[in-house]
């Protein structure tokens, strides 16, 4: 990745950063209520430019079953989704297309990660495929569209 995606991965507006525990340096956004109501989710850019996300299951993810709710994969999935885009995104955007397949179960306690391919960024369409894990174990492959936000004139 180059130091001009690298910057805008870095300093994109309303970061937090993580100041303790096993997410200690890792970024994530106070800005999205749910995103912060449902997580919390964390990402951080590796070593060789990849993002990676992630969260650890508690009692709030679980649905009556005691796995995670598959709305909980989805909304981490469209989290990842976005964290991946952003050294790209030059402003904001919203997801126009998801599609996912659920393929295994989540459980208390686990650490779920997401890792997400840009497989074609547009001018105004950024096309994109990912996968959650736990350990070596996929649980949901997703695939999505984002559209960027037209920055428009004051007038």
């Amino acid at each position: 990745m180059d130091d001009i995606a690298k910057s805008a991965f870095e300093n994109r507006p309303g970061l937090d950063v993580g100041t303790e525990g096993e997410f200690k340096g890792w970024l994530t956004w106070k800005r999205d209520a749910f995103e912060t109501h449902t997580g919390p989710f964390w990402h951080r850019m590796e070593a060789d430019g990849t993002i990676r996300s992630a969260f650890r299951v508690e009692k709030k993810h679980l649905n009556s079953g005691k796995i995670v709710h598959g709305g909980c994969f989805m909304a981490f999935a469209d989290y990842c989704l976005f964290a991946a885009a952003s050294p790209i995104m030059d402003g904001s955007g919203l997801t126009v297309a998801f599609a996912c397949e659920f393929i295994d179960a989540a459980r208390e306690g686990e650490l779920v990660e997401g890792f997400v391919e840009v497989t074609r960024a547009g001018g105004s369409l950024i096309f994109l495929r990912g996968v959650l894990k736990s350990d070596q174990r996929t649980l949901l492959t997703f695939s999505s569209t984002i559209k960027r936000n037209k920055r428009r004139a004051r007038a």
